[in-house]
Formats: C-alpha cells, sequence, structure tokens
C-alpha cells in the first residue's frame, strides 16, 4: 500500500473524473487504480467495500464542494436571483475554460444510471438534490420568501440548473447555461 498522504484523494479524483466522463457501470476499478497510479491494496485500504463506496464517496465529496460554493454565492450577494445568476454564469465560464469536459451534472451521472440497482446511491443522488435545494431555499426564506412556495422555487432552480448543464455538456456550448443564468431570477422575482 502506498504511504503517499494524497493517494486516497488521487483516486477519489480519478474515481470522479471516470464516473462523470464514463458513466458507473463502464468504469472498472482496476482503471481507477492504474489511471490514479495507486496500488490496488490502496483502493481497498481506503475503500474496503469496493465501487459502490467507492461512489458514495464521490457523490458525497462533490455534493459538499457545489453546496459549499453555492452557499458562498448566497453570503455574498445581495439576492437569491443575483446569487444564482453569478453561480451559473461562473459554471458557464468553467465549462468553456475546460472545453465542457471539466464539469459535470452534479448526480445525474449516477442518478440515472444507478437509483433503480442501488438504494445507497439513490438515496445519496437524493440528497445532493436537497442539499442544494435546502441552500437556495433558506436564502429564500430569509428574503420573506412562504415555505412552500420557496421549496418549490428551489426544486425548479435545480432542475433548470441541471438541465441546463446537461444540455451545455451535450451541446458543447454554453448558451443553455447563459439562458438559464437570465430566467432564474424572473423565477426568483
Amino acid at each position: 500500500m502506498s504511504n503517499k498522504p494524497n493517494t486516497r484523494e488521487a483516486i477519489l479524483d480519478t474515481a470522479s473524473k471516470l464516473f462523470f466522463s464514463q458513466g458507473y457501470h463502464a468504469t472498472g476499478l482496476n482503471q481507477i487504480i492504474k489511471d490514479s497510479d495507486s496500488p490496488k491494496g490502496s483502493l481497498y485500504y481506503y475503500f474496503p467495500h469496493g465501487k459502490e463506496e467507492l461512489a458514495l464517496t464521490c457523490i458525497n465529496r462533490t455534493s459538499l464542494t457545489v453546496a459549499q460554493k453555492l452557499n458562498c454565492h448566497m453570503e455574498s450577494c445581495n439576492s437569491a436571483a443575483e446569487a444564482m445568476e453569478d453561480f451559473i454564469l461562473g459554471m458557464a465560464m468553467d465549462a468553456v475554460e475546460s472545453s465542457f469536459e471539466g464539469i459535470v451534472p452534479f448526480s445525474f451521472w449516477l442518478a440515472a444510471e444507478t437509483s433503480c440497482i442501488s438504494e445507497e446511491l439513490r438515496t445519496a443522488c437524493k440528497s445532493v438534490f436537497m442539499d442544494l435545494q435546502d441552500v437556495i431555499k433558506k436564502r429564500l426564506l430569509e428574503e420573506g420568501v412562504e415555505s412552500n412556495t420557496a421549496a418549490d422555487k428551489a426544486s425548479v432552480i435545480v432542475s433548470l440548473f441541471e438541465g441546463a448543464l446537461l444540455q451545455t455538456l451535450t451541446l458543447r456550448d454554453e448558451q443553455p447555461l447563459l439562458a438559464a443564468a437570465k430566467i432564474i431570477p424572473a423565477i426568483l422575482a
């Protein structure tokens, strides 16, 4: 087993990239080991329950990162509408700068592929969506929006954003994200 302190992160980074780019089922543990330059023992040391545990960790890590980024926008902007617009415009810029390969819909890659075969993965993907919605809902509540309306708007915003992100990646064009950034403030008004 490798004693390098970044072996676990290298495995997670590689697994996330492969799950995102080629899917859960098409990604094998041997490929993750090879592409991360990690010994096989390291993968099983850090993720003794194998591929599903590794995928769960990737989902949770991605969720935390995205929710923190969205939270920063919510805290630094004057309104939820401005925060979402800035957040989405930033994603559009990241998409272009990465040649549409460095970003992914946050849990689509696993939610659609594994929700029928793994309750744990489905639940983790559900948590990603709920965490994002909660960040938006919290800000809307602070702005005086009624609770049920805030929840509905947050759900629609996450759906619109995820769909725009998926279209952006498929079309290799930032226009769907730009359109979402333009429309979302009207929804949140």
